[in-house]
């Protein structure tokens, strides 16, 4: 590999095994909800749940985390301790999966999904602010990236770990073999308890960020919308994440539809998931050739244009591989420099409610942006949703070429 291309080790002044730790957590709990998000409807449906009560449990998931998340990122930006609110949402992480292994009713399996929700949020918040507390402004790119990328580990692992642990399992068998994966995805989470140890223990701790003269102690959260930067970031950010999941839900109807057997498609997500890994390893090395706001418009506008290849319906299985492998590059860069582009446009001691804030902006658009997609394939079919998402992300794209310059 030439020094060119080398990757950049987390290394620095700020005692870099803190965020050694911080990927280790990330990597564990993404894995365990990666891991049980899944099992939830298999889990529904052995108690006789329909579409509807699936529809019930997995809002009662999102629920929560919409009405907890600015708060819990004012609290975070007061705290001056956040390894034990990190080590708590891991610990709901742990007790959402146990409880659904155990589940024999319908409420049941909607007070797991809450937890598994709630412990997302709470680790979530808490480490991206633990990221913005710890991080010299020089090296909040390149740790938001290594964040990130430890979420895409899991974010890959964990799906891959289902089906692996189900297997051909059916009726009975699969009651069983929910169970199994259910408490190893408990205790893949709790793994993360000791990282988060260690990460006290490596980082040490360091006091929030003093008031900037003349800000109140609790800036509204619609001064901090109209803070230059940050509406821009928080809809890219919001179109990059709905476009994942869009792609997700909508790449095996698009197959199916041109005759692409369900393990190709499996491919295809693995591939675009491995790419976007490897653009937040690789992101210092952008930085030193191209700004930040330059990475943000390329990457909207670049995923728009590979997810438009994928939807066109003479693309085939070379097409799409090739057309997923540079639009999953492109959608990993964008989510951490997101990340910093928000925390860089709002005062120092309001950084983690701003993150918060990019959370729960995520989540609306996770809810919103589906059901319009949806309202389009039932009008054009299942690449209908795709090209719904390239509108997003090519407006993505142009809010962030119009906002300000980093």
């Amino acid at each position: 590999m030439s020094p060119r291309l080398q990757l950049r080790w987390p290394t620095g002044p700020t005692a870099p095994r803190w965020l050694w730790w911080l990927v280790g957590c990330v990597i564990c709990t993404q894995t365990a909800l990666n891991l049980a998000r899944p099992l939830i409807s298999y889990r529904a449906i052995s108690q006789g749940g329909d579409a509807l009560a699936i529809g019930l449990i997995t809002a009662a998931y999102a629920l929560l985390p919409l009405v907890i998340a600015l708060p819990l990122g004012r609290l975070t930006d007061r705290v001056p301790r956040l390894a034990p609110i990190v080590v708590l949402g891991i610990t709901f992480l742990a007790l959402g999966p146990v409880l659904l292994a155990g589940s024999d009713s319908l409420g049941m399996i909607a007070s797991a999904s809450a937890a598994l929700g709630l412990g997302h949020i709470i680790f979530m918040v808490a480490g991206q602010g633990l990221v913005a507390r710890f991080s010299d402004e020089s090296e909040m790119d390149r740790n938001f990236g290594w964040f990130t990328a430890g979420a895409a580990v899991g974010q890959m692992a964990g799906p891959l770990a289902a089906g692996f642990l189900l297997g051909e399992a059916t009726g009975a068998a699969l009651q069983g073999a929910t169970s199994l994966a259910l408490l190893i995805a408990a205790g893949a989470a709790a793994c993360g308890i000791p990282a988060a140890i260690g990460l006290w223990l490596a980082g040490g701790e360091k006091p929030p960020a003093q008031r900037e003269r003349g800000a109140t102690a609790r800036s509204p959260i619609g001064s901090l919308l109209r803070r230059p930067g940050v509406p821009s970031g928080l809809f890219v950010s919001l179109a990059l994440l709905s476009a994942v999941d869009l792609l997700t839900a909508y790449l095996p109807l698009v197959a199916e539809h041109r005759g692409i057997a369900p393990s190709a498609v499996g491919v295809l997500l693995g591939l675009r998931a491995g790419c976007s890994i490897l653009s937040r390893l690789l992101l210092s090395h952008l930085l030193t050739r191209w700004s930040r706001r330059t990475l943000i418009v390329t990457s909207a506008l670049g995923a728009a244009g590979a997810l438009a290849v994928v939807s066109l319906p003479w693309s085939g299985p070379a097409a799409m591989a090739g057309a997923l492998a540079i639009g999953g590059f492109l959608l990993g860069v964008g989510q951490p420099l997101t990340m910093t582009a928000v925390v860089m446009a709002v005062p120092s001691d309001a950084r983690s409610t701003a993150l918060a804030l990019r959370l729960w902006a995520n989540r609306v658009g996770q809810v919103a942006l589906p059901a319009g997609a949806g309202a389009v394939a039932g009008a054009l079919g299942a690449a209908g949703a795709l090209w719904f998402a390239c509108f997003f992300l090519a407006l993505a794209a142009g809010a962030a070429g119009a906002g300000r310059r980093d």
